[in-house]
C-alpha cells in the first residue's frame, strides 16, 4: 500500500467494488423514475460544499461538508444531490 493512498488490499478491482457498493446508497439516482429535471443542475459535484476524495475514487466521489445536510461528513457520488445544494462560486463541477 502506498502511504497516503487508498487501501486497496492489493487488487485493482477493490476501488470498483467500493464504487459499486456506495452507488447503492444514493439519495437521488438519475436513472430512476421521478428524478426531477432541476436536480440535474443541483448535483453534489457542483456544490460548493463537496470536496473530492483523492485517488481514483476522487474522480466520482467526495465528502459533503454542508452543515444541516443529512450527508454532512459522508462520502457522496458527484451526481447525487440533496435539498441543501449551493452552487460553486467558480461554476465548476467535480
Amino acid at each position: 500500500m502506498t502511504v497516503g493512498g487508498p487501501q486497496t488490499y492489493g487488487t485493482a478491482d477493490d476501488g470498483d467494488d467500493v464504487h459499486r457498493r456506495w452507488l447503492q446508497q444514493l439519495n437521488r439516482s438519475t436513472g430512476v423514475p421521478g428524478y426531477r429535471e432541476e436536480w440535474f443542475d443541483e448535483q453534489c459535484g457542483g456544490c460548493r460544499f463537496w470536496i473530492p476524495l483523492s485517488g481514483n475514487l476522487g474522480q466520482d466521489w467526495g465528502a459533503c461538508t454542508r452543515t444541516g445536510s443529512p450527508f454532512d461528513g459522508r462520502v457522496r457520488f458527484e451526481h447525487d444531490g440533496c435539498e441543501h445544494f449551493s452552487v460553486r462560486d467558480d461554476g465548476a463541477f467535480g
